[in-house]
């Protein structure tokens, strides 16, 4: 399975940096959160992240600050950083670019959008951490493409099915509820019946195992469905 990318969140707001944190992990990457800016340089200094998200207000070293001092690391110079900030005068944005910040977004902001932000920061700047194609056993999946091979077969998904692989393999092993499925596929703000998802798991595995492939998709009982590393 292709290394999770590893996002360092540095946000003074505890309330906002659990928000980032749990909508970062739901999407699948590995999450280190640092409150003030000397807590922010320590940690890009004992693990280097491959992203950095990075508030312009912090206690300690402010986020400019922390922003210009990674960009003179050897280790840290060429790492993604995208800046939060409630500041939204012309000059503030301009100087964060200048100071090396890769891209800045104001508060509030939506959380699909900031998501958005940073896939597209780091398909622009380091495009190998987009995850663009990830695998689990002998299952490929290129995310670009929309195309899946089991084995070097072709597999042919519908857009659900290809979003519900595309959640399994980021978590191999882990069972997921209908609902948790239905919240991470479809969204928490649509209604869509649990058992919608039921038949979307019956037309994944349907297309995944073709002669005497074994089913990749684990379900268990009361719980939910998982994907089965070893099966696939």
């Amino acid at each position: 399975m292709a290394k999770a990318t590893h996002v360092l969140v540095v946000e003074d707001e505890a309330a906002l940096a659990d928000l980032l944190k749990y909508n970062l992990e739901k999407e699948g990457y590995r999450v280190s959160v640092a409150n003030d800016g000397d807590e922010a340089l320590l940690s890009a200094n004992e693990s280097v992240p491959d992203l950095v998200v990075l508030d312009w207000m912090l206690p300690k070293a402010p986020g400019i600050e922390v922003c210009r001092r990674l960009r003179a690391r050897q280790e840290t110079r060429n790492t993604p950083i995208v800046m939060l900030t409630a500041r939204t005068e012309e000059g503030d944005r301009i100087r964060g670019l200048d100071i090396g910040a890769d891209d800045y977004i104001t508060k509030p902001f939506s959380m699909i959008e900031l998501l958005a932000r940073l896939r597209a920061v780091m398909r622009r700047i380091r495009p190998a951490l987009a995850d663009d194609t990830i695998s689990a056993g002998d299952i490929l999946m290129d995310r670009v493409s929309h195309r899946v091979k089991r084995g070097g077969r072709e597999v042919h998904l519908g857009p659900t099915e290809f979003r519900i692989l595309d959640h399994l393999m980021q978590h191999p092993g882990r069972v997921f509820s209908r609902e948790q499925l239905l919240d991470a596929v479809w969204g928490s703000d649509v209604y869509v019946e649990a058992r919608t998802v039921d038949v979307h798991i019956g037309r994944l595995r349907k297309a995944l195992m073709v002669g005497d492939e074994g089913d990749p998709i684990r379900t268990v009982r009361s719980a939910g469905y998982a994907l089965d590393v070893e099966a696939a």
